[in-house]
């Protein structure tokens, strides 16, 4: 029953809102804050090398102070800032989408803690199901095997 509730797509928009509210908050009254993170789900661009991506771990924390802080943006369902990572600062922008943010951070107090089950993750499993079964049912006239390559 929770896991029901958790994963609906009506609960995920109202975290996904309330992200983004809380988000806008701590902006609008210049307030410093970490968000931790669902590194899977970030994007970088340009892309970081192996390296630094390595030393990341699942769960990843992203602390916006100085320049990051005066540089992040709310765009639609996503937090963007820029960011330099590594020894030689290699500069990136970072973009995470709300419902991968877990936790909203001030003072080493979690202000906030998404308890969501992303709705996006399920469709996309549903997306891949329909795709195999998509191929099964193509290869599984003998006809169509000359349209693939060998």
């Amino acid at each position: 029953m929770l896991n029901k509730a958790l994963s609906s797509e009506k609960f995920c928009d109202m975290m996904s809102a309330h992200i983004e509210e809380l988000l806008e908050y701590l902006l609008s009254e210049n307030i410093n804050f970490s968000v931790l993170t669902n590194v899977a789900d970030v994007s970088f661009e340009p892309e970081l090398p192996k390296e630094i991506i390595d030393t990341f771990k699942p769960i990843t924390m992203f602390v916006l102070a100085g320049y990051t802080y005066d540089s992040a943006m709310i765009g639609e369902d996503i937090l963007s800032f820029e960011a330099g990572f590594g020894a030689d600062n290699y500069g990136s922008l970072v973009s995470v989408p709300f419902l991968s943010v877990l936790q909203i951070i001030v003072e080493d107090t979690p202000l906030f803690i998404n308890l969501s089950i992303p709705y996006e993750v399920k469709k996309q499993k549903q997306k891949n199901k329909g795709v195999k079964r998509s191929m099964e049912a193509l290869l599984s006239n003998p006809q169509n095997q000359k349209l693939l390559k060998k």
